[in-house]
């Protein structure tokens, strides 16, 4: 008689061998596929670029700023691309370069966003738009890092990493510095106001997160960071009870009376400054609950 364990295992080694071979052609038709995908976009592309072998090259600009309008971004950034090879000079070309680095900001694209901006600064400096594109660089970097969740949901944009909020902070400085009378000021103002609050916050979260785990020195050197770097925040009164709580474990008296006479002078008796001590934002409160670090 046929052993009984050769045939379950020879049934196991074939079945998992059939299996290997349907893979392998899943994957192989998933590979013709997109293979037969990607030939027909070219062609159609090919064909597309026939037609138009005989547009001007205000027919290409309408064009392309009618795909960027319908929001279709890929097709908008393909046709500038076009337009500037066909037609390198001109008012159109320089629009162009402006007009691509937004559709590439919008299609999520920041990188290629950002060269392209900062493509048209260093070529036209004197531009009567070039503020426009210091403001797109700008606003490039404050929406990094932002995902389609944190749209939808109540995040802490402080708990972001800052690398990103850092760029923006500084580049819609320099538009200010460079621009002030520009129509893109008083929104750069705003944003940046909105930027400082988030880094000085981030400050605050380090800092509780060395506090949480006894390193209380570090944590009071956050709180003087933010103190120093980020007057007339929302993180400041709260900067100052922690390097006092910090500064009164440590046994540094002097400087933890210090910062309470500096909360004392500013802050005793302000409801507004006390309420937000005591509140927590949406998502600190659902870290809290989960029980993870904020």
């Amino acid at each position: 008689m046929f052993p009984l364990h050769i045939f379950i295992k020879s049934f196991a080694i074939s079945r998992l061998l059939l299996i290997a071979l349907l893979a392998l052609s899943s994957s192989g038709c998933s590979w013709f596929d997109t293979d037969k995908a990607n030939a027909e976009a070219a062609a159609k592309e090919e064909k597309e670029d026939d037609e138009r072998a005989g547009w001007t090259v205000d027919q290409y600009y309408d064009e392309a700023k009618e795909e960027l309008m319908a929001k279709n971004y890929e097709k908008a950034i393909k046709l500038y691309e076009k337009l500037e090879a066909r037609f390198p000079f001109g008012v159109y070309s320089l629009q162009s370069q402006l007009d691509i680095a937004f559709a590439y900001y919008k299609h999520g694209e920041p990188d290629s966003a950002i060269a392209a901006a900062d493509r048209f600064i260093k070529m036209n400096p004197s531009h009567p738009n070039v503020d426009y594109a210091h403001y797109l660089r700008a606003l490039v970097n404050y929406n990094r890092g932002i995902t389609f969740l944190d749209r939808f949901m109540p995040t802490d944009s402080s708990q972001r990493d800052p690398g990103s909020a850092r760029d923006a902070l500084k580049d819609f400085d320099d538009l200010l510095v460079r621009f002030p009378h520009s129509p893109y000021a008083e929104d750069s103002k705003l944003r940046i106001a909105a930027l400082r609050n988030n880094l000085a916050m981030y400050e605050i979260n380090v800092a509780d997160f060395y506090m949480r785990r006894g390193a209380y020195l570090a944590a009071a050197r956050r709180g003087v960071e933010v103190v120093q770097k980020y007057q007339r925040t929302q993180a400041v009164p709260k900067a100052l009870k922690m390097m006092e709580q910090a500064y009164r474990t440590l046994e540094m008296n002097d400087l933890a009376d210090d910062a309470a006479r500096v909360y004392a002078l500013n802050y005793s008796g302000n409801t507004l400054a006390e309420r937000e001590m005591q509140e927590l934002t949406p998502a600190e409160q659902v870290w809290d609950f989960i029980g993870f670090d904020r």
